[in-house]
């Protein structure tokens, strides 16, 4: 029952990130196609992809990595216990 939300989870943070990534370029496009009065819009759109990314990249990677963590930490647990005397 565990593994199945492992699972679902990592599935999960699969959708979470390609959301993430397809906000920020709608986020950019519209910033660039539709600029406010008096702000730059190609450079604002760019700065929104380059800072978006950068926070898709950290949230992917910090969610993935606790996934990651988790998996390590029962596979040394069954080597352990594979390795006690019995």
């Amino acid at each position: 029952m565990r593994d199945f939300f492992v699972n679902s989870l990592e599935k999960l943070v699969g959708v979470i990130v390609v959301l993430l990534m397809i906000g920020v370029v709608v986020g950019a496009l519209i910033a660039t196609l539709n600029p406010q009065p008096g702000s730059p819009g190609p450079v604002l759109g760019l700065l929104i992809l380059v800072a978006g990314g950068i926070y898709v990249i950290l949230v992917g990677g910090f969610l993935y990595m606790g996934i990651g963590i988790y998996q390590n930490t029962k596979r040394t647990a069954e080597a352990v216990e594979r390795m006690a005397p019995k």
